[in-house]
């Protein structure tokens, strides 16, 4: 589905002091741009924001950053922390990226991000575009090299079939442990607690569609993690 251009998008991006123009100077010094020095997480193809400026609202001692490509997309977060911004209510531990995440090693340093979020991320249904899907196996060697030791990956999705794929490539990973998985996010008692929902999430789920969910854990360098193992987690519950 082609994204609607809006005219005004591209000039708002620019002028907004939400939106960090030069992210590659920032590299290694992105605590710099906030009131105060706390961990860093980050969201990959947010959306219209609503996801990570809840998280920021709800998390004050965390700092976030929203990354989004589509200048159209990005145009509606910024108008929703405008809206804060006139009800004083706008977070100061968020700010926003319009990047591909291809980009990542690029603009954060080894280490520098405490956590990822991936949330309905586009499926690239066909086979020959399935390494564009953000959980394939080259962006989470991506990911690998801004996360801290021990840092995570958190990914929801309602596509059965991307989800699947998704397990297949954590648990061939050298890198990534499968710290938990479900079907059914919103039945999930554990998982699902402090879950906070997007846009997508909402309509999906109220359509009755199940919420799959899973959490990576980056190993040290050392880990006797094995392939065995990994596999084991694959299992149906």
């Amino acid at each position: 589905m082609r994204l609607r251009r809006i005219a005004a998008a591209d000039e708002v991006i620019e002028k907004s002091s939400y939106v960090v123009h030069e992210p590659g100077k920032q590299r290694g010094h992105w605590q710099e741009l906030f009131d105060c020095r706390q961990p860093l997480q980050l969201e990959i193809g947010m959306g219209k924001g609503r996801f990570i400026i809840d998280m920021a609202r709800l998390h004050p001692r965390i700092n976030y950053i929203g990354i989004e490509r589509y200048t159209s997309v990005l145009y509606r977060a910024l108008q929703k922390m405008e809206v804060l911004r006139q009800e004083g209510q706008m977070p100061t531990n968020l700010r926003f990226l319009c990047i591909d995440a291809w980009d990542l090693p690029d603009i954060f340093a080894p280490e520098e991000v405490e956590r990822i979020y991936l949330n309905f991320s586009d499926p690239w249904p066909k086979a020959r575009h399935a390494n564009r899907r953000l959980t394939s196996e080259p962006f989470l060697c991506r990911y690998d090299k801004v996360l801290m030791s021990d840092g995570k990956i958190e990914f929801k999705t309602d596509n059965r079939e991307l989800f699947d794929f998704s397990l297949e490539t954590a648990a061939a990973s050298a890198v990534f442990q499968i710290e938990e998985k479900t079907y059914d996010l919103h039945r999930d008692e554990k998982m699902c607690q402090g879950n906070v929902m997007t846009e997508y999430e909402e309509k999906f789920s109220s359509r009755g569609n199940p919420i799959c969910k899973m959490v990576l854990r980056r190993q040290p360098a050392d880990t006797s993690y094995t392939a065995s193992s990994r596999g084991d987690l694959l299992r149906e519950q």
